[in-house]
């Protein structure tokens, strides 16, 4: 919780010590208003006793009817030297009692209360501020964080479990900021002035209140120490839930397809109810806050009364100091009720705030280098002896990989599943560094270029067609600013994208939803190549992007790029024979190592793997064999 503290702005901390005076002048007020409170009832029991002189001790009353009035009381007992001071100070506060008297105490006690309330109305203010602030910049820092990780740093966290750090967590540690500064402040102002105060009333009375406070100190520690394992349990099995729920969601076609409703259903209900249960026990355990406080309040003041009655009769006490003295004790007690709160809810937030640092302080393994290098020429690829293996991996994935792609070549890659095709490219990129070796991009290291220098030449379009939630436009536009009308409409013609996006009721700004599902899976390929189309890129990688194409459409937009693009470097991944026959350059993949390497004729006679993918999707006689 400490670490993240430092990222609070030298603004809050100003705020901060605007809190801590404000809180003094909050507590002061509330202090001196518990004296206006006896003030006031002495006032009142004076005009009582000057309206009905029955009412007073025995002794004052028969004097009184020997005076006969108060003012002859008055100056009888001040000229007898032996009169008790205690009660000429009475009989002198029941002559110059008044209405106005009680008015006067009592306006004072309302611009006192008006204080406290402005006061703690400022704070929150101020807290809110300073806790909402921090949290805006802390799930910015954390965003920014996860926006540059790479496949191994999103693969360590999960994706579930970083979305529940940015949303859930940041929560918890904003919500114990917020009563941390609204509280730790004010709690230990509150109970060591309401201490010092009690004991200078009574030291019997003090000793009952140290008993009650001994009390809920004692059932407050139990019941923290109960809920703390809990706490740290809930996270993680949220982190669970929400990646069921996720995998669900993203897989729903899979789910409905296979009738795995129930079966997910299971999944989800087993983490559900583990959830449930902690927030049970946890719910019960806090729920016992509330009857606990019940308990010492009510029996604090059952209590001082109990005992303050014995000493009203002894005359070491009045009434007034009586019901001050009970103020106080309350205020004492929730002091500590504040205070070891802080102690429950603290520990919840050092789970939150420990995982919030972890992603904080987990740096992507692919970083810029210090002293980046510029350039040397322009939409060529070299591959030198690449070897890579993912980390805790025992073998490698792709062993000692070399080719040359000159500007304007088409390499392509094709191979069985799993022969590492997908990780290939995405060494191109820099989503992957390689662990041997070295990828060139225009005649230099990967590793020493920037990755804004490298990723703006590069147009990648993935596998699987990612659309964010926008339109048409705002995703042929997410890699490039202010795109013209008419490149964008090339952009989308090069990807026979154009046709069914101006079929559209508002064209290129018709909606599109989160992941494309408001179109085909072939739709939504074709707008994924148009965005890279829309960069101008040197260099086009395509992941098996043309997969959920037809043929026709297929060899129309490998015709268009062909033509409208000729001076871009692209490497394609495919699994059809068809889309690749025409490259430059063939690798075929096989268990991560280069089996076949060269164009497609002379693959078909010296690499049998190539020729056996050939014969399973074309007959001799259409491979002129």
């Amino acid at each position: 919780m400490l670490r993240l503290m430092k990222r609070l702005r030298w603004q809050d901390w100003v705020a901060m010590v605007a809190i801590v005076g404000l809180t003094v002048v909050q507590v002061w007020m509330t202090m001196l208003l518990t004296d206006r409170v006896a003030d006031v009832i002495r006032a009142i029991t004076y005009l009582y006793y000057q309206k009905t002189p029955s009412a007073l001790p025995q002794e004052a009353f028969q004097i009184y009817q020997v005076a006969g009035s108060w003012d002859a009381l008055l100056a009888l007992l001040q000229a007898s030297p032996k009169a008790d001071p205690a009660l000429v100070d009475m009989v002198k506060n029941i002559v110059d009692a008044s209405i106005g008297a009680v008015w006067v105490q009592g306006g004072y006690m309302l611009l006192m209360a008006t204080l406290s309330t402005l006061s703690s109305a400022l704070v929150a203010v101020l807290a809110s501020g300073i806790a909402a602030s921090f949290a805006t910049s802390l799930r910015k820092e954390l965003n920014q964080t996860v926006s540059g990780y790479s496949l191994a740093e999103i693969g360590k966290f999960s994706a579930a479990s970083l979305v529940t750090r940015t949303t859930n967590d940041i929560e918890q540690v904003q919500m114990t900021l917020l009563l941390m500064m609204r509280m730790v402040f004010s709690a230990p102002v509150t109970a060591i002035w309401a201490l010092c105060k009690i004991q200078a009333i009574s030291g019997k009375l003090t000793l009952l209140t140290a008993l009650f406070v001994l009390f809920l100190v004692v059932g407050l520690t139990v019941i923290t120490l109960l809920v703390l394992p809990r706490f740290r349990k809930v996270q993680m099995v949220l982190d669970r839930l929400n990646g069921i729920l996720s995998e669900s969601l993203n897989g729903i076609r899979v789910v409905h397809a296979y009738n795995a409703e129930d079966y997910q259903e299971k999944k989800f209900q087993k983490s559900n109810d583990e959830l449930m249960r902690l927030n049970l026990f946890t719910g019960h355990m806090l729920g016992l806050l509330g009857p606990l406080m019940t308990i010492v309040l009510d029996g604090i003041t059952l209590g001082i009364y109990w005992l303050g009655a014995s000493l009203i009769n002894e005359g070491d006490l009045d009434y007034a100091t009586l019901s001050s003295y009970t103020m106080l004790a309350v205020q004492l007690v929730m002091a500590f009720v504040l205070l070891l709160m802080m102690f429950v809810l603290l520990p919840r937030a050092q789970v939150s705030a420990r995982r919030i640092n972890e992603v904080l302080e987990t740096k992507s393994s692919i970083r810029d280098p210090e002293n980046p290098l510029a350039p040397k020429e322009q939409g060529t690829i070299v591959f030198d002896d690449v070897s890579f293996a993912y980390p805790g991996s025992k073998g490698n994935v792709l062993s000692h990989i070399s080719f040359t792609a000159k500007k304007g070549d088409t390499v392509a890659v094709i191979g069985s599943t799993g022969s590492g095709k997908t990780t290939l490219v995405e060494l191109i990129d820099r989503f992957l560094d390689a662990t041997e070796g070295k990828v060139l991009v225009d005649g230099v290291d990967v590793k020493s270029l920037s990755l804004d220098t490298l990723r703006s030449k590069i147009g990648f379009v993935p596998q699987k067609g990612v659309l964010f939630s926008g339109t048409v436009r705002s995703n042929l536009e997410l890699g490039t600013e202010n795109l013209s009308d008419e490149e964008m409409k090339r952009a989308g013609r090069i990807a026979g994208a154009d046709e069914f996006v101006s079929a559209m009721e508002k064209g290129y700004d018709s909606p599109i939803t989160q992941g494309g599902t408001n179109v085909s899976g072939g739709q939504r390929q074709r707008l994924c190549i148009a965005r890279a189309v829309a960069i101008h890129p040197e260099i086009y990688v395509f992941d098996d992007s043309f997969s959920a194409l037809d043929f026709k459409t297929d060899r129309m937009v490998r015709e268009n790029l062909r033509k409208e693009e000729k001076s871009a470097t692209k490497v394609i991944v495919a699994q059809r024979i068809g889309t690749i026959m025409d490259a430059d350059e063939i690798l075929v993949l096989d268990e991560g190592k280069v089996v076949g390497q060269g164009r497609h004729e002379e693959l078909l006679r010296s690499c049998p793997t190539y020729r056996e993918i050939a014969l399973s999707q074309l007959s001799k006689e259409e491979l002129g064999l």
